[in-house]
């Protein structure tokens, strides 16, 4: 959501800290809170001015008129405080409806004043700017301020002043008190805008001699400017309403939701509660909670949410299990149940997600049954018939009663046969499985229209559309009543490459001569081309990295669709409207600030150009065109029969909603001829008027559906223009929200506009105000689909409407990653792997998840171990591993490969060429030496023959002793580093045979030569050898297998790695130039056959 109530605390410390004004402030941040934790010593040590001045105390929790409740304690000291408070503190109160425990106070210096000295001033947000309001008679009595207050718009980006403000304001106001009263509003005004406030109360403020006291303040701030303001604005903490208790689950899932792209939302109502929900989606999740309210179930339901956007599996887990482990903590004499439940979706992937929710119920089974929990289940959307199966197999398996449906089903149908209202059907008929649709069921394989071969750069001028028309030089211009026809160009802003290819599959199943995206634009990458499919083949449609050479190379384009980010939506919006070919823009993106969204909304009036969002998934017109996932999946496009247009056009705010609606309109009337989703936000780029308006209008429109919501006041147009004539189609129309007034304390739904702030914003207000009006109204959304299909027959009857004949869509072939994801197909992989698995929502090494591998401090050798050997190898092979790779790690500049990469380096070559340069080296004379040397010796000690035959044998075959000599090292001048490791092996390996074996061949070899040393890489491979016979976890076998495939060898590699590393890195730092080896270390000699 976007407007969030601050504390009373927190807002003063936003004004104390950063209100600009001439006015005097006074009592800058004198405030202590008190909860009942707070120790009252230590408390006047911190604030001294609470022992020297008198004092007023109340509590701080959202609370409205505390003075009237009689919640303020005024003009009291220290100790009256103190005793004010042990009759208040943790002590329950109602509030209206609300009970709630009072558990947080503020303290403040009592300020003495008279009547006339307290004024009443208040700032708050409206579409079409901010108001102010001012009374001059402020204080506990103000009454309605609405009807007595002076008022003054400040317009989207107009600036207040101090002149507006003596003039429009201040007109009861005595001279000597204007000018500071003029500066301090200014000064607040211009606090609320920089702050992204959207609320803004101090009653009263108090004017006297000595200054400005602000006395008692009410704030909401816009929290979605969370990235803009967060250096001024820390850390918020937005306390819950008066009347509900803040409960760290919340807490968990707000933090999941701030690091997921996803929405997660969690609202806990009642925890003893036994009707509890898992919905999917912001508008249906209004939805279940109105139909549970209306069947009588409001004082069992246990909590309000929602998952949307796409989850991920870890995430959806998270957020399910979250939900089980709180309905799984008291029984309930009658059971529980839980409805999982949801619209069509859009673009998630149904299996998916409920993959997270299965895992959680298989997890929770046991509690689950204990506490006789029913789970009724109803979604719909891309791979929905997967995931539904899914659901049934869990209940099959684990005993927990679990009742299934799809589409087939009304979308709230599930929540009267938890409730008891109506029966559970024992066979639900089953939808057809995706695949189906995607069939070419008529025996045909022949492309449908010849056109589908034409080049698609050529630009088309022909437009259907009606276009903006340029009113007189000053005014605004008008908007276009016909958004989108069969010739609509697009561009698409955002590599959402999935949206796009489903855009394509729908123009191609509509039979569009052309795509109806011409482009892309993507400010991350160059100018390039990207692959698409239309129908059965492929084409290429331009990436621009900037927006003009985009709109000059495609004139014909009149729609951008915008996938930019919330951060980034309204520059690129905004630098989009200066182009006046744009005459629709959507915009995707969610939790866009208010601010940013009401300046996009005034300069797209005055260019004419219809917005569609934010936060919104589209909107789709069938047979034309379809906006990014409107729509959802091309089996939903096909089953819904959007691919050609019906008579009904329909207007909601929610995206999912829509979806539904496409759902319920396809099995009631003739289809949909038109459907837009105007975004949840509490100022939609265009508004429910603006559509159902152009509806009116459109000749194929026969009759309307509008989805309406609690909050805002936009549906009261819709009434008043039925009133006056002005909308003289059919209108069905229903308000989602009906249950917030069965609410004891206020919630916030999914949408950020979802929010009542007066009694006629709320959706009951507004069904009574459409059914007087003439608007056919149901009774709940249950009854919805009914309605329609009644006022839909009428009109068949009358005429008004002649259902054409239909004609069967050409077939689009499946994509093949989706054919893979739905089961459909199989294909032989091109690799496999058994190390490393990176696809969920936690990489795994071998098995074990990278949390575990931290958590059983491995190391780093037994992450080596994980990654090579595919084992949880012991402690001590684990060290031993990082041994070898300290002792290997360097052995100075004069070796082979540390002088490879230092000339590499001075070559002024990169890290990774000098760092290869350096590894290439290696081999049997230079560091390979361990394979050869485990092989070697292996060999031998497994024959059977003793160390003094296997020298002899060496010799007489003239091949080297591998892991035998050192250049340097000596029997009598020993390599510590061998030392080291042979000092460890001999203390922790269970048996040491091979190196044994190794010793008594160096006893043999030094006495003929003392520098033919077991060297550092023969003890490394013989060690190893007894390490992976030896160590438990490997066969004989499998032990002699890494030896054959390299793995000792590896070792060597990866620790002298490290010092290769330091050489470039050393070589850098000195700057070191080009390397020339000099003449005189060089022997010039003439060929052989000269120098004779």
């Amino acid at each position: 959501m976007s407007a969030k109530a601050i504390s009373e605390q927190t807002g003063k410390e936003f004004l104390y800290k950063y209100i600009c004004t001439s006015a005097a402030v006074q009592n800058r941040f004198r405030f202590a809170n008190v909860t009942p934790e707070t120790d009252f010593e230590r408390l006047a040590q911190e604030h001294p001015w609470l022992l020297t001045e008198r004092l007023v105390v109340k509590p701080d929790q959202l609370i409205k008129r505390r003075g009237k409740l009689g919640l303020v304690g005024v003009n009291l000291d220290l100790n009256g405080v103190r005793d004010w408070l042990k009759t208040r503190l943790m002590r329950e109160t109602t509030v209206g409806k609300a009970k709630g425990i009072l558990k947080n106070f503020l303290i403040e210096p009592f300020v003495p004043h008279k009547q006339e000295e307290e004024f009443y001033v208040c700032i708050y947000a409206t579409r079409e700017g901010d108001h102010v309001l001012f009374h001059h008679e402020g204080g506990v009595d103000v009454g309605d301020v609405d009807a007595k207050a002076k008022k003054l718009l400040i317009g989207v980006d107009e600036k207040i002043s101090e002149d507006s403000v003596k003039k429009e304001l201040l007109t009861h106001v005595s001279n000597e008190r204007k000018s500071v009263l003029a500066s301090f509003i200014v000064g607040l005004f211009n606090l609320y805008e920089d702050l992204f406030f959207t609320y803004l109360e101090i009653n009263p403020v108090v004017v006297t001699k000595d200054g400005v006291f602000v006395l008692d303040m009410a704030a909401k701030i816009d929290a979605t400017a969370d990235y803009i303001c967060k250096a001024k604005w820390g850390d918020v903490e937005f306390p819950p309403p008066f009347g509900r208790e803040a409960y760290p689950e919340e807490a968990y899932i707000a933090d999941l939701d701030a690091k997921s792209g996803a929405s997660l939302k969690l609202t806990l109502l009642n925890p003893r509660g036994r009707i509890w929900t898992m919905v999917a989606g912001g508008g249906a999740s209004v939805v279940y909670s109105d139909t549970i309210c209306d069947l009588g179930g409001v004082d069992e339901l246990a909590n309000y949410g929602e998952y949307s956007g796409a989850p991920s599996e870890q995430q959806t887990y998270d957020y399910a299990k979250t939900i089980l482990s709180l309905m799984t903590r008291e029984k309930h004499p009658d059971g529980k149940v839980l409805i999982i439940g949801g619209s069509i979706a859009n673009f998630t992937n149904v299996a998916a997600t409920f993959k997270g929710i299965v895992r959680a119920m298989r997890d929770y089974q046991g509690p689950l049954k204990e506490h006789e929990v029913t789970i009724f289940v109803r979604r719909g959307g891309p791979n929905y018939q997967e995931g539904l199966r899914v659901m049934g197999e869990v209940g099959k398996t684990t005993g927990i009663p679990i009742h299934v449906f799809g589409t087939e089903t009304h979308m709230t149908a599930i929540v009267g046969m938890a409730l008891g209202h109506r029966p559970i059907p024992n066979q639900p008929p089953v939808a057809a499985h995706t695949a189906n649709f995607l069939l070419n069921s008529s025996g045909s394989t022949s492309t449908p229209a010849s056109s589908r071969t034409a080049s698609f750069s050529e630009n088309r001028t022909t437009v259907e559309s009606s276009p903006a028309k340029k009113a007189k030089t000053g005014g605004p211009v008008a908007k276009a009543t016909t958004l989108f026809s069969k010739q609509t160009k697009s561009i698409v802003w955002g590599m959402q490459t999935r949206a796009v290819q489903g855009m394509l599959d729908f123009d191609y199943v509509c039979s569009r001569d052309e795509p109806s995206v011409a482009a892309m634009v993507y400010p991350f990458t160059g100018d390039h081309k990207q692959k698409f499919y239309w129908g059965h083949k492929e084409i290429l449609i331009p990436v621009y990295k900037n927006m003009g050479d985009a709109m000059k190379k495609h004139p014909d384009v009149d729609v951008l669709i915008s996938f930019a980010s919330l951060r980034s939506a309204f520059d690129s919006t905004m630098e989009t409207m200066q182009y006046p070919q744009i005459h629709t823009i959507a915009i995707i993106a969610e939790g866009i600030p208010e601010a940013h969204t009401r300046k996009i909304i005034k300069t797209a009036d005055e260019k004419g150009v219809t917005i569609i969002g934010p936060a919104t998934v589209g909107g789709i017109k069938p047979g034309c065109f379809k906006i990014g996932n409107t729509g959802g999946m091309l089996d939903n496009i096909l089953a819904s029969k959007l691919y050609r247009p019906g008579s009904v056009a329909y207007v909601s705010r929610s995206g999912g909603m829509s979806n539904e609606l496409n759902n319920i309109i396809s099995r009631t009337t003739d289809g949909v001829f038109e459907g837009v989703a105007i975004g949840g936000d509490r100022y939609p780029g265009s508004v429910f008027t603006d559509h159902v308006l152009r509806y009116q209008d459109s000749p194929g429109v026969k009759m309307i559906v509008v989805l309406g919501e609690i909050g805002g006041t936009e549906e009261y147009k819709i009434c008043q223009a039925i009133k006056q004539g002005r909308i003289t189609k059919p209108v069905v129309c229903w308000c989602i929200g009906t249950c917030a007034t069965m609410f004891s304390s206020e919630v916030q739904f999914g949408h950020a506009g979802a929010c009542a702030n007066q009694a006629s914003e709320t959706a009951v207000a507004k069904n009574k105000a459409l059914k007087e009006a003439g608007a056919f109204v149901p009774k709940s959304f249950d009854e919805l689909g009914e309605i329609i299909k009644t006022v839909y027959d009428d009109l068949v009857a009358k005429g008004v409407i002649q259902p054409a004949e239909e004609m069967p869509p050409p077939t689009v072939p499946m994509d093949y990653s989706w054919a893979r994801e739905l089961g459909l197909i199989r294909k032989p992989a091109s690799f496999m792997t058994s190390i490393c698995d990176e696809r969920g929502q936690e990489l795994i090494y071998a098995g074990m998840p990278i949390t575990e591998v931290f958590k059983s401090e491995i190391g780093l050798g037994g992450t080596l171990g994980l990654l090579w050997f595919q084992r949880r190898l012991p402690r001590y092979a684990c060290q031993f591993i990082e041994m070898c790779l300290m002792v290997t790690a360097d052995h100075g500049p004069a070796v082979s490969g540390a002088h490879n990469t230092i000339v590499c380096a001075r070559a002024g070559k990169d890290l990774i060429s000098s760092l290869t340069s350096g590894l290439l080296t290696i081999g049997d004379r230079f560091g390979g030496a361990l394979d050869a040397a485990a092989k070697q010796f292996s060999k031998a000690f497994d024959s059977g023959i003793l160390p003094m035959e296997f020298v002899n044998k060496m010799k007489k075959d003239g091949k080297l002793i591998m892991g035998i000599g050192h250049r340097v090292k000596s029997i009598n001048n020993p390599d510590m580093r061998v030392q080291i490791l042979k000092d460890f092996v001999k203390q922790h390996f269970p048996s040491t045979q091979l190196l044994d074996y190794a010793l008594d061949v160096e006893k043999i070899t030094t006495s003929k030569k003392p520098n033919l040393i077991l060297n550092v890489d023969g003890f490394i491979g013989v060690a190893f050898v007894d390490l992976l016979r030896t160590c438990g976890g490997f066969t004989r076998d499998e032990a002699d297998e890494f030896v054959e495939i390299g793995a000792l060898n590896g070792i060597f590699v990866l620790g002298r790695s490290m010092g290769f590393i330091g050489h470039y890195l050393d070589q850098k730092r000195l700057r070191q130039g080009l390397y020339r080896h000099p003449w005189d270390d060089i022997s010039y000699v003439l060929p052989e056959h000269m120098s004779m």
